[in-house]
């Protein structure tokens, strides 16, 4: 047999130190956030807000955190599920949306913290990088872009909903270098190309061209769009109804949903400890009947 040298000894296995939890299971960024939550000592206790972005399947959840050592503390948040109150009931993951979803927490927060009237923002999205001015009484509210594990690559999708933050008046360092319609050969921003995916025009070109080429994949790719009676040619006059709407009033809409007449259990209810003693009486009474039942049959 060979001699194989023990690489980790009892010692190593000793002192071996498991990871945090959240690193374990691969959703945090450990090295990214301890730099987005350090705040200068010389500021104390002030908050420092991070502006996350995060996007599921049908979903896109924006939101403004603050840390603590309690845990995170949200702010204020928006979805892209809240849309459809504004006019947008289809493409609710897209580039367009994204920036409807930011501008739409950009106006809520800034509502909540009664600076709406004072920072508008760039009211007509044009494509081009925006960023606040200072005004004489408050200072912009500042926050921190947090992207968790998402690759930064140019024209993502959460791009799209810092520029719709940006836009709804908040101070968000940041750099035109990512936001779609960069060149990296000319080292500038196309406005034009960026106003486009703001109104969806990316998707407009797209449903023309497949409603030509292929019509039954067409009709499965945009079968929303199609049940709702939005066509190519009605994008961009949409998205700035739903912008012009979103201006108007951001407040958190509450559901029409009536309340569930009886609460759906996927567990079985906990008994009480008069319930369990009276379950395990009856138990036994039926034992002992049973019991008895073959003791008279035998004696038969």
């Amino acid at each position: 047999m060979v001699f194989v040298k023990s690489q980790k000894s009892k010692a190593y296995f000793k002192r071996f130190q498991v990871k945090y939890k959240r690193r374990r299971e691969g959703k945090t960024d450990y090295r990214a956030r301890i730099r987005l939550i350090n705040q200068d000592k010389n500021k104390y206790n002030t908050p420092k807000y991070r502006f996350v972005v995060r996007f599921t399947n049908k979903d896109i959840t924006a939101q403004i955190i603050s840390a603590s050592i309690a845990g995170d503390m949200v702010l204020a948040s928006a979805y892209s599920h809240e849309l459809p109150h504004y006019g947008l009931e289809a493409g609710l993951t897209n580039y367009a949306a994204a920036y409807c979803t930011g501008l739409l927490l950009a106006r809520r927060v800034l509502k909540k913290l009664e600076m709406d009237s004072e920072y508008e923002g760039n009211v007509e999205a044009t494509g081009e990088d925006f960023t606040v001015e200072p005004a004489e009484s408050r200072r912009p509210f500042r926050a921190f872009l947090d992207v968790g594990l998402l690759r930064t690559t140019t024209g993502n999708r959460v791009f799209g909903a810092l520029k719709g933050a940006l836009d709804g008046g908040l101070d968000i360092p940041h750099s035109e270098k990512r936001f779609a319609g960069f060149s990296k050969d000319s080292k500038q921003l196309d406005p034009e190309v960026h106003c486009k995916y703001i109104y969806g025009g990316h998707v407009s070109a797209y449903m023309s061209s497949l409603m030509e080429d292929e019509p039954e994949k067409y009709q499965s790719h945009f079968s929303a769009y199609i049940k709702k009676g939005i066509e190519a040619d009605d994008f961009e006059a949409l998205y700035k109804k739903v912008h012009a709407a979103i201006r108007a009033d951001p407040t958190l809409k509450k559901s029409d949903k009536p309340a569930p007449k009886e609460h759906k259990r996927f567990n079985l209810k906990k008994l009480t400890y008069e319930e369990r003693k009276q379950k395990l009486i009856e138990r036994l009474n039926a034992l002992n009947s049973a019991v008895g039942d073959e003791e008279e049959e035998e004696d038969e």
